[in-house]
């Protein structure tokens, strides 16, 4: 790259579907160069083309299985290689796996782990200190409203996210010595994106964005939003904060009113799913897009409310 160039180097995890796709066509919207990295090689150029024509300075494809950290290592090496520098980085690639504790199997439990917890960890080991030497730039990690909440059928998610975010306090208070290195927290809600589709479930039902529902472009403009503000705050949206509220101070009452509103407004009772470790364990490209196509959260809420009147159908939880 010349030295000359400022234009922006943004490397994102996760960058063939939903967020991570999303802030990767923000980015490159705003001429930015843009690195793609996930585990499936085919959607990553498709999502690369994409880049290109919505403006991208420049695309790399850096096929990545973040849970191995020598191939996150390699990854920030292309990254420096072809441009030198890393101006921000987001940490977005991330796995669902429904079902309660003791039924998923180890295997893909684990595999949650590895990919958004651990995955997080790696990126963080080898990005941290590129931007350390430069005393510039920002890693995004984001994280969910999960992360501040427990949820019945989703402990290998809600474990993840819990350590993604306290992973963010230990970045924070380890690099208060270098003030141009920002360590910046995102915690969506509901987002219409293939995570849900693409999950491990051993509940017996097809999991749905919980409302209120946003779109992946408008969860990659706040993502982005913290690249240039890090310390922003975290929850993006109002009804995050209406459940965290419940969940600290009312904890009875939360988890009364949590078993029966998952299976009402985090599932679709009307798709029964049988037991599959869904792309845990590996990719399932022909399911990376950029929106999960859901459809309208309010009919699929009264649908399933009347399932369970009628029938007491629920996710096994």
């Amino acid at each position: 790259m010349d030295p000359a160039d400022r234009t922006p180097v943004l490397l994102v995890t996760g960058a063939s579907s939903g967020i991570g796709l999303a802030t990767c066509l923000l980015a490159a919207s705003r001429g930015w160069h843009v690195v793609l990295a996930a585990r499936g090689p085919a959607s990553l150029q498709v999502a690369a083309t994409e880049c290109d024509a919505a403006g991208a300075a420049s695309t790399l494809v850096v096929p990545t299985d973040v849970g191995d950290d020598a191939a996150v290592e390699a990854l920030v090496a292309a990254t420096l290689d072809r441009h030198g520098r890393i101006d921000a980085v987001v940490s977005s690639a991330g796995v669902v796996a429904y079902g309660r504790t003791e039924e998923v199997p180890v295997d893909v439990f684990d595999g949650v782990l590895r990919t958004n917890l651990h995955g997080s960890v790696n990126l963080a080991r080898h990005v941290v200190p590129v931007l350390r030497r430069q005393d510039h730039g920002t890693l995004v990690l984001v994280g969910s409203v999960v992360g501040h909440l427990t949820v019945p059928s989703m402990s290998p998610y809600v474990l993840s996210k819990w350590g993604v975010r306290c992973l963010v306090g230990q970045l924070r208070a380890e690099n208060r010595d270098r003030p141009g290195v920002g360590i910046a927290y995102a915690a969506p809600g509901g987002v219409d994106t293939p995570i849900y589709r693409q999950a491990a479930n051993w509940a017996g039902f097809a999991g749905r964005p919980p409302p209120p529902v946003s779109s992946a472009e408008r969860a990659a403009r706040q993502v982005l939003d913290r690249v240039a503000r890090p310390r922003r705050r975290a929850q993006l949206t109002w009804a995050n904060d209406v459940v965290r509220f419940g969940h600290q101070y009312l904890p009875r009452v939360y988890e009364r009113i949590i078993e029966t509103s998952f299976a009402i407004g985090a599932t679709d009772l009307a798709r029964p799913v049988p037991p599959t470790d869904g792309n845990v364990l590996h990719p399932r490209e022909e399911g990376n897009t950029l929106d999960g196509r859901h459809g309208s959260a309010l009919r699929d809420l009264v649908a399933n409310a009347r399932v369970v009147a009628r029938t007491g159908r629920r996710p096994r939880s």
